[in-house]
């Protein structure tokens, strides 16, 4: 039986093409390709006892261990999931870590049961290499940073250009110490996978957020974070009052409806503040005690006020937090760096930065 194979390429992620990664759960947490579904064909403990015999035996009594553990019953209940996915996603194609033995079993037995569907010649890591590639490559576009204290809404600058790149977003997370969302911080290879997927369709300029180099778990790769550091900038220099109604939209308000949707009213309050508390404690080396204590009172009092309705009571926390901690700090780093920091095009309000991001990119 001839089992069919398509090419790793970069044409797959950007028409979204429907993918079963047939590689074990453990594997697939850890960073799968952007539109995978995970239906193993091996589960963790079952890949575990046949590595085990592929390394003690070799590759006939691994595989003589593989079909005895995922046979009968469990055999049925993999194709099945299969042929469920692939009835409701007729395009769909098979990958397991190098496009060998994994996904030509799984083709096999879905071949016997009346479906044919190819496999990615070589596999998730044939494909990684490509997406890695890409980012790689785009070092070499041209770049715009978007720069600005905390709370000027560079990200919501970024996300009104088409060639914006929403780094934060791919990392699930916000970038500072409070920037933490409710589900887990993206892994390194997924944040990697879902920037490439974006640059696909990008071959001009790129426009991207000022970050440092690790945003929650995940690290921009060296060279693309490199090119950041070269490109010229825009500063975004919005007033004080209008940078905390923004960071209370995004670590108040916006954060606590994710929190309650995921856990629920009471459960999804409660790990916010936990979240918010604990990111202050993480400071405290920063902050100084003195400093430190009087912010957790005043949080403290917030999460209370905000309890009977007053979320703008979070302001009395946030203000000081900004203009006491935050704020010396960046302009630290801009004295700092005076000498040896890119060319700056722009300096000015929220839309009149938006538009010289929007005439840049022409």
């Amino acid at each position: 039986m001839t089992l069919a194979t398509v090419p790793a390429s970069l044409n797959l992620i950007a028409k979204e093409t429907p993918l079963i990664d047939v590689r074990a759960p453990v594997e697939f947490i850890q960073g799968g390709l952007p539109g995978a579904v995970n239906l193993p064909l091996m589960v963790d403990d079952e890949r575990h006892h046949v590595g085990i015999a592929y390394k003690q035996q070799g590759q006939q009594a691994a595989i003589g261990l593989g079909e005895r553990l995922v046979s009968g019953k469990t055999k049925q209940a993999r194709v099945a999931a299969w042929q469920a996915y692939v009835v409701s996603h007729p395009e769909a194609i098979i990958y397991c870590f190098r496009g060998g033995l994994r996904s030509q079993i799984a083709q096999q037995w879905l071949a016997e049961s009346g479906i044919s569907r190819p496999r990615i010649d070589g596999g998730w890591k044939a494909l990684r290499q490509r997406l890695c590639q890409r980012i790689d490559e785009a070092s070499n576009q041209p770049m715009l940073v978007v720069a600005g204290l905390t709370g000027c809404a560079k990200t919501m600058l970024i996300n009104q250009l088409s060639n914006g790149i929403d780094l934060e977003a791919f990392a699930n997370h916000k970038g500072s110490a409070f920037g933490r969302q409710p589900e887990e911080p993206t892994t390194q290879i997924n944040f990697e996978h879902a920037l490439a997927k974006r640059l696909i369709g990008l071959s001009g300029k790129l426009v991207i957020e000022d970050e440092s180099r690790q945003i929650g778990n995940a690290n921009i790769p060296l060279p693309f974070w490199q090119a950041m550091q070269r490109a010229p900038r825009i500063r975004i220099e919005m007033p004080l009052d209008w940078r905390l109604e923004q960071l209370r939209r995004d670590y108040i308000e916006a954060l606590g409806r994710n929190y309650i949707a995921r856990y629920g009213q009471q459960e999804g309050w409660q790990r916010m503040q936990r979240q918010l508390a604990n990111a202050l404690e993480r400071l405290a080396k920063r902050l100084g005690n003195a400093r430190l204590q009087r912010l957790q009172r005043l949080q403290a009092m917030a999460f209370g006020a905000h309890a009977r309705g007053n979320i703008q009571a979070h302001e009395a926390w946030l203000a000081p937090l900004l203009t006491e901690y935050y704020d010396p700090l960046y302009r630290y780093h801009l004295e700092k760096n005076r000498d040896s920091r890119p060319m700056q095009l722009h300096v000015g309000d929220w839309e009149s930065c938006l538009e010289a991001a929007k005439q840049w990119s022409t």
